[in-house]
């Protein structure tokens, strides 16, 4: 956005006021806004719920099970090899 007043060589924009309020405790703020990613959510002291247990579950029993496959199919590759 371009401004109508000239810019001068030493920096100075003319005689506009400066548009800026101090900081101060009447600034406005932001309510029912969605907790962020590092933002601690409202309902954090509910305790753990189902969803929870599941993922949690899912996180421990998938690598495990993935694992175990991975084994079990190494070692029937090399059995089919005839090692």
């Amino acid at each position: 956005m371009t401004s109508a007043v000239k810019f001068h060589a030493d920096g100075d924009a003319g005689e506009l006021p400066a548009r800026l309020r101090p900081a101060g405790p009447h600034a406005p703020k932001m309510m029912g806004q969605a907790a962020g990613p590092f933002d601690v959510p409202d309902d954090a002291g509910k305790g753990p719920s189902l969803r929870d247990a599941l993922v949690t579950g899912l996180l421990v029993i998938y690598p495990t099970v993935a694992t175990v496959v991975a084994i079990v199919a190494g070692l029937f590759l090399a059995s089919v090899n005839g090692t």
